[in-house]
């Protein structure tokens, strides 16, 4: 696949890992008896960044996007429930965008 598609797929991933946790937080969705939905979510947002920053390794959107795995890696020992869950997970967010904006 081309390097443009994984990375349109990591942010993808990343955006309704977003959606679905804010939603959650907020009470707009009870996951409660879903909640492995979100793990996926995060295990396919890890995995096709790992491939967009892999296939993309020394192009601008490669090296924008790879910070973001760092954020990624921290979340399973911020916590859940907690205000440092909410900022490891946004701190990713600009890394996505930066690598977004970058023209194939």
């Amino acid at each position: 696949m081309r390097a443009r598609t994984m990375l349109m797929a990591a942010c993808g991933s990343y955006t309704a890992n977003v959606a679905l946790g804010v939603a959650t937080a907020t009470r707009i969705l009870d996951t409660s008896r879903f909640r492995w939905v979100h793990h996926a979510l995060y295990i396919a947002t890890g995995a096709l960044t790992v491939v967009a920053v892999a296939a993309d390794r020394r192009g601008p959107a490669g090296r924008r996007l790879a910070p973001a795995l760092v954020p990624l890696a921290v979340i399973p020992f911020a916590g859940t429930h907690t205000r440092r869950h909410y900022v490891v997970a946004a701190a990713a967010a600009p890394f996505y965008a930066l690598a977004a904006l970058v023209r194939s």
